[in-house]
């Protein structure tokens, strides 16, 4: 036992995080789609509060004097020649996804840390790189081939290297909120001159990343030591603790070590010593990395390209099954396939296809695909194709039970529902998904709130019957149109309606419909409603209504038309 102890606290100790810090990330994507570094400064902006302001530059506008958080018409001002791209949250966290598969080959343990930093477990995984020196080496020239900066820290714990990664080498930037207990007052005025601008209350020489080593390696052990001379920002705490422990001299990580912790949480909460604890290593922080993405794609290449329908139609037979083994192994179903054509002229044919519920079957995804595979144009020929499941849903197995009656009968209930998807995934291959509707019941008694509209792929039948109204309603329903007649809640003889003088017939009524109380709906602030079915001299059954008049003046509308 105690030699199983003595294992255990030797693996315990000798824990090592990476931390992976892409300071110009949302600059050096856009670099990397131009083709590399432009002639010109490089930034890009987002907008805050109705201002632009700048997330990211290049090297080039660092060294024209931009800086991070800067509004964009200043650093214009400054360097008319900047050029600008707006940031693009999305596609930077997708290329940060990249980044951690390729990051993957120096541990399978790696976390991302949006926006724009990795965390990697390197516990163990260092010596196959020849040590921890020789790997950030592999790291440096990696990031070197793709264009990216780099900063990087090596330490116990992912606070340690977090803070290191960000902060080694840098000094306490001066503080002059006016309040600081370590901040001198001015002497004299000609003293005060003398002074640089930023010494004398102004911003420090604008710099978005001054020059630091790309990697730091902490000495295993000694996390006390190393983050000792780091200021407090490196314990990932809030700007406003970080401008509170300023105001009270306490710049450096190693002004904190020192505090009664009592003292220091009653003051600043108890995040701030947990964070501290979790940079030392007195709380433990896992890394958790990012799970694996489902991935179900198969793929075929020809010896000679292929032209003919009947030939992508064969070459889709043979990739079908095994796209549907992989979906069946993993209980999933495909709700989108593509089809990706690779042509001999480098072109990409794309064909894609919906279905309203997920399925494996292969019988139910083929006759999708053939409605468009005829948009595929193979030119001088097709070398490869390729079928993936785009978006995947859980399959779940259906247990049944009961007599062979009732058996027969949820078959036959199954057979329908599996008849309506493929029907529905035909129609949408033409259409559109979302062209193809269904219409819903809904629970409200106001007539044109009564019915919803959903996409048919994505929603399920109503259960049970539909509710059927007090009374008819009519066909075509439309917004309550004014008809002239007299201002009484009694039926008109006769009324004008669409330029016309109509008779009425028989009318038949009234029904009071009152509006939703709860809810300010501008079309039913006219009040309770009367609603009467009437019958023209030239045939037509309208809906008319008679409004009372709650807070507009009262009078008649048309709602509606039966047939």
């Amino acid at each position: 036992m105690e030699h199983i102890k003595n294992i255990y606290g030797a693996t315990m100790a000798q824990r090592r995080i990476l931390s992976l810090w892409f300071p110009r990330l949302a600059a050096e994507r856009y670099l990397r789609r131009l083709g590399g570094a432009l002639p010109r400064p490089f930034a890009v902006t987002e907008d805050r509060n109705g201002a632009q302001i700048i997330v990211s530059l290049d090297p080039e506008a660092e060294r024209a004097g931009l800086r991070l958080d800067q509004p964009l018409r200043d650093a214009t001002a400054m360097c008319p020649g900047l050029l600008t791209r707006p940031a693009n949250p999305l596609a930077e966290a997708a290329f940060l996804t990249v980044l951690r598969r390729w990051a993957g080959k120096f541990s399978p343990w790696v976390a991302q840390e949006p926006p724009d930093s990795l965390l990697i477990d390197l516990t163990g995984c260092a010596h196959l790189f020849g040590g921890e020196a020789a790997l950030l080496a592999q790291v440096d020239l990696d990031c070197a081939d793709l264009g990216l900066t780099m900063r990087a820290g090596i330490a116990d714990t992912p606070g340690a290297a977090w803070a290191l990664a960000r902060f080694a080498g840098q000094g306490i930037s001066p503080s002059r909120s006016g309040d600081d207990i370590m901040q001198e007052a001015r002497a004299t005025r000609s003293r005060a001159a003398k002074r640089r601008g930023w010494e004398r209350g102004g911003l420090p020489p604008a710099q978005a990343f001054p020059p630091l080593p790309q990697g730091v390696i902490a000495p295993p052990g000694q996390m006390r030591q190393v983050l000792a001379p780091l200021p407090v920002a490196a314990l990932r705490l809030p700007p406003d603790t970080v401008a509170g422990l300023a105001r009270l001299g306490l710049h450096r990580v190693g002004d904190l070590t020192g505090l009664p912790r009592a003292a220091l949480a009653r003051r600043f909460g108890t995040e701030t010593l947990r964070r501290l604890d979790q940079a030392l290593g007195l709380e433990t922080e896992p890394v958790s990395p990012a799970r694996a993405p489902l991935h179900f794609a198969a793929r075929i290449t020809f010896p000679d390209p292929i032209g003919l329908l009947a030939d992508v139609q064969a070459g889709l037979d043979r990739l079908l099954p095994a796209l549907a083994a992989r979906l069946t192994e993993k209980g999933r179903g495909a709700r989108r396939v593509r089809v990706q054509a690779f042509c001999s002229d480098g072109r990409i044919e794309v064909v894609e296809v919906g279905l309203a519920r997920p399925a494996a079957d292969p019988a139910r995804i083929r006759p999708l695909l053939w409605l468009k595979l005829d948009r595929i144009d193979p030119g001088f020929g097709i070398d490869c194709l390729r079928l993936e499941a785009v978006e995947t849903e859980p399959v779940h197995a259906t247990w049944h039970s009961g007599h062979q009656d009732a058996a027969a009968a949820a078959g036959a209930q199954r057979s329908g529902t599996l008849a309506l998807a493929d029907l529905l995934g035909k129609l949408g291959a033409r259409l559109g998904m979302d062209a193809v509707t269904r219409l819903h019941p809904a629970e409200s008694h106001i007539p044109e709130k009564s019915v919803q509209v959903l996409t048919a792929a994505w929603s399920a039948p109503a259960p049970g019957p539909w509710p059927v109204p007090r009374a008819p309603r009519p066909l075509l329903l439309f917004r309550p149109e004014p008809v002239t007649a007299p201002e009484v809640p009694l039926v008109p003889q006769h009324f004008r309606w669409r330029r016309r003088e109509l008779r009425v017939l028989t009318a038949t009524g009234p029904e009071r419909i009152a509006p939703e109380w709860w809810l300010d709906d501008p079309d039913w602030r006219s009040g309770p409603r009367d609603y009467w079915r009437v019958v023209t001299d030239t045939g037509d059954r309208l809906w008319l209504f008679f409004a009372h008049g709650a807070d507009l003046s009262p009078g008649w509308f048309c709602h509606g038309r039966f047939g």
